[in-house]
């Protein structure tokens, strides 16, 4: 089905400000519903969960339904999926968990196109145990991922591999499936940081390979906090630290103190929104992969309008050069600061914001330092005017 961009954008009163919103990498707008479903929640009854009344049933149920909701986003068990306050936090908690284990002589192995709350964790945790660090590398020219470099950096003592399934910088998306295989050939284990890649394509965990997974609702049009996803089997194998009275049931061993029921409420109210989008008929799994592929048409007609348009400017450079890749792209321009034209579209209402958006390791690859680029994220509710304006702008501010 094709999108009804008009009627997604009326479930969106952000919108109404005439902002034309090009930061969904960086997180999207929210629908109605989601801010409906949290404010419903938090105003009750809620209780801390249990059975005996009202207040404690809505609280199980709103867990429950949480993690049916992620698994069916995902295509994972619901008793694999892990509540965070953020990806960052969840990385952090997951590399100080599995680090336990290594010492002198391991290994774990980094990409310089991640994200650095993929990188830095995981170097820390190497570091405290004194294991080993490293890097895979990847082209500037192409932003592709070295699979060479990753060949390389895999020995009998590599513990883990963390890399990013879509680069939130260039929106490169390496092949994970293919790395998932060299890993476990490897005997080790496949941490992906999907926060940029769920907000662009259907998740499959068993498809891609990935040990743990870990993604942001509010990339794809929920509220803020972080989920990870692996098998329970796996999550069974893990022992954090925890206060004696809470459970050792998976997953909850590792979500630490009341969970904010609010939040898991909208997170739910988004991936049935995102469902919703192509009506009623089959499973949700499926109506949220039919909605995916419904959503990735009209971005990448958005894409090659804005690809068309920008073809045609003098001294911009676009750095998103990979085969496969996210409608985000990475700008830079000759003689000029990416900076000033964030600050020229945003006098304009239009919103593309200018940093090295925590891709450190991957702007200093490509010469730009701390500094960055002009990034352009393309989301759900984009619409050709928006990126008209978008268009209008940089004509303007090159001019």
């Amino acid at each position: 089905m094709s999108l009804d961009v008009e009627s997604l954008r009326s479930q969106f009163p952000s919108l109404s400000s005439g902002i034309a919103h090009f930061d969904g990498p960086g997180g999207t707008q929210t629908p109605r519903v989601v801010g409906q479903a949290i404010a419903e929640t938090l105003t009750g009854p809620l209780s801390n969960r249990g059975a005996s009344v009202a207040s404690e049933r809505n609280a199980d149920r709103t867990v429950r339904e949480f993690r049916a909701a992620l698994a069916d986003f995902l295509n994972a068990d619901p008793l694999g999926i892990v509540y965070g306050r953020s990806a960052t936090q969840l990385t952090y908690d997951f590399a100080r968990l599995l680090a336990a284990e290594w010492g002198p002589g391991d290994e774990v192995v980094v990409t310089r196109l991640d994200h650095d709350s993929n990188i830095r964790p995981w170097v820390q945790a190497a570091e405290r145990r004194g294991a080993g660090v490293r890097w895979v590398g990847f082209d500037p020219d192409t932003a592709e991922l070295s699979m060479d470099d990753l060949r390389a950096a895999l020995g009998n003592r590599t513990r883990l591999v963390a890399v990013t399934a879509a680069s939130n910088l260039l929106g490169t998306m390496p092949d994970i499936p293919a790395i998932a295989r060299l890993v476990h050939d490897a005997g080790a284990l496949l941490y992906v940081d999907g926060v940029h890649y769920a907000a662009h394509a259907s998740v499959d965990l068993p498809a891609l390979g990935a040990d743990f997974f870990v993604c942001s609702p509010y990339k794809f049009l929920g509220p803020h906090c972080g989920v990870l996803a692996a098998a329970p089997a796996l999550l069974e194998t893990l022992h954090p630290d925890k206060l004696l009275p809470s459970t050792d049931m998976v997953p909850e061993r590792f979500e630490f103190g009341t969970l904010p029921y609010e939040t898991m409420a909208g997170t739910t109210a988004a991936v049935d929104f995102l469902a919703s989008l192509v009506g009623t008929a089959g499973s949700r799994r499926d109506r949220l992969v039919s909605a995916n592929a419904g959503i990735e048409r009209h971005e990448m007609q958005l894409l090659t309008l804005l690809e068309d348009a920008l073809a045609a400017f003098p001294g911009v450079t676009v750095h998103s050069r990979a085969r496969a890749r996210t409608t985000t792209l990475l700008l830079t321009f000759a003689g000029r600061n990416a900076a000033e034209a964030s600050e020229f579209l945003a006098e304009r209402d239009v919103l593309a914001p200018s940093s090295s958006f925590y891709a450190l390791e991957a702007s200093r690859v490509l010469g730009l330092g701390s500094e960055g680029g002009l990034r352009i994220g393309l989301a759900p509710y984009t619409s050709e005017d928006d990126v008209r304006r978008l268009i209008d702008g940089l004509t303007a501010y090159l001019g």
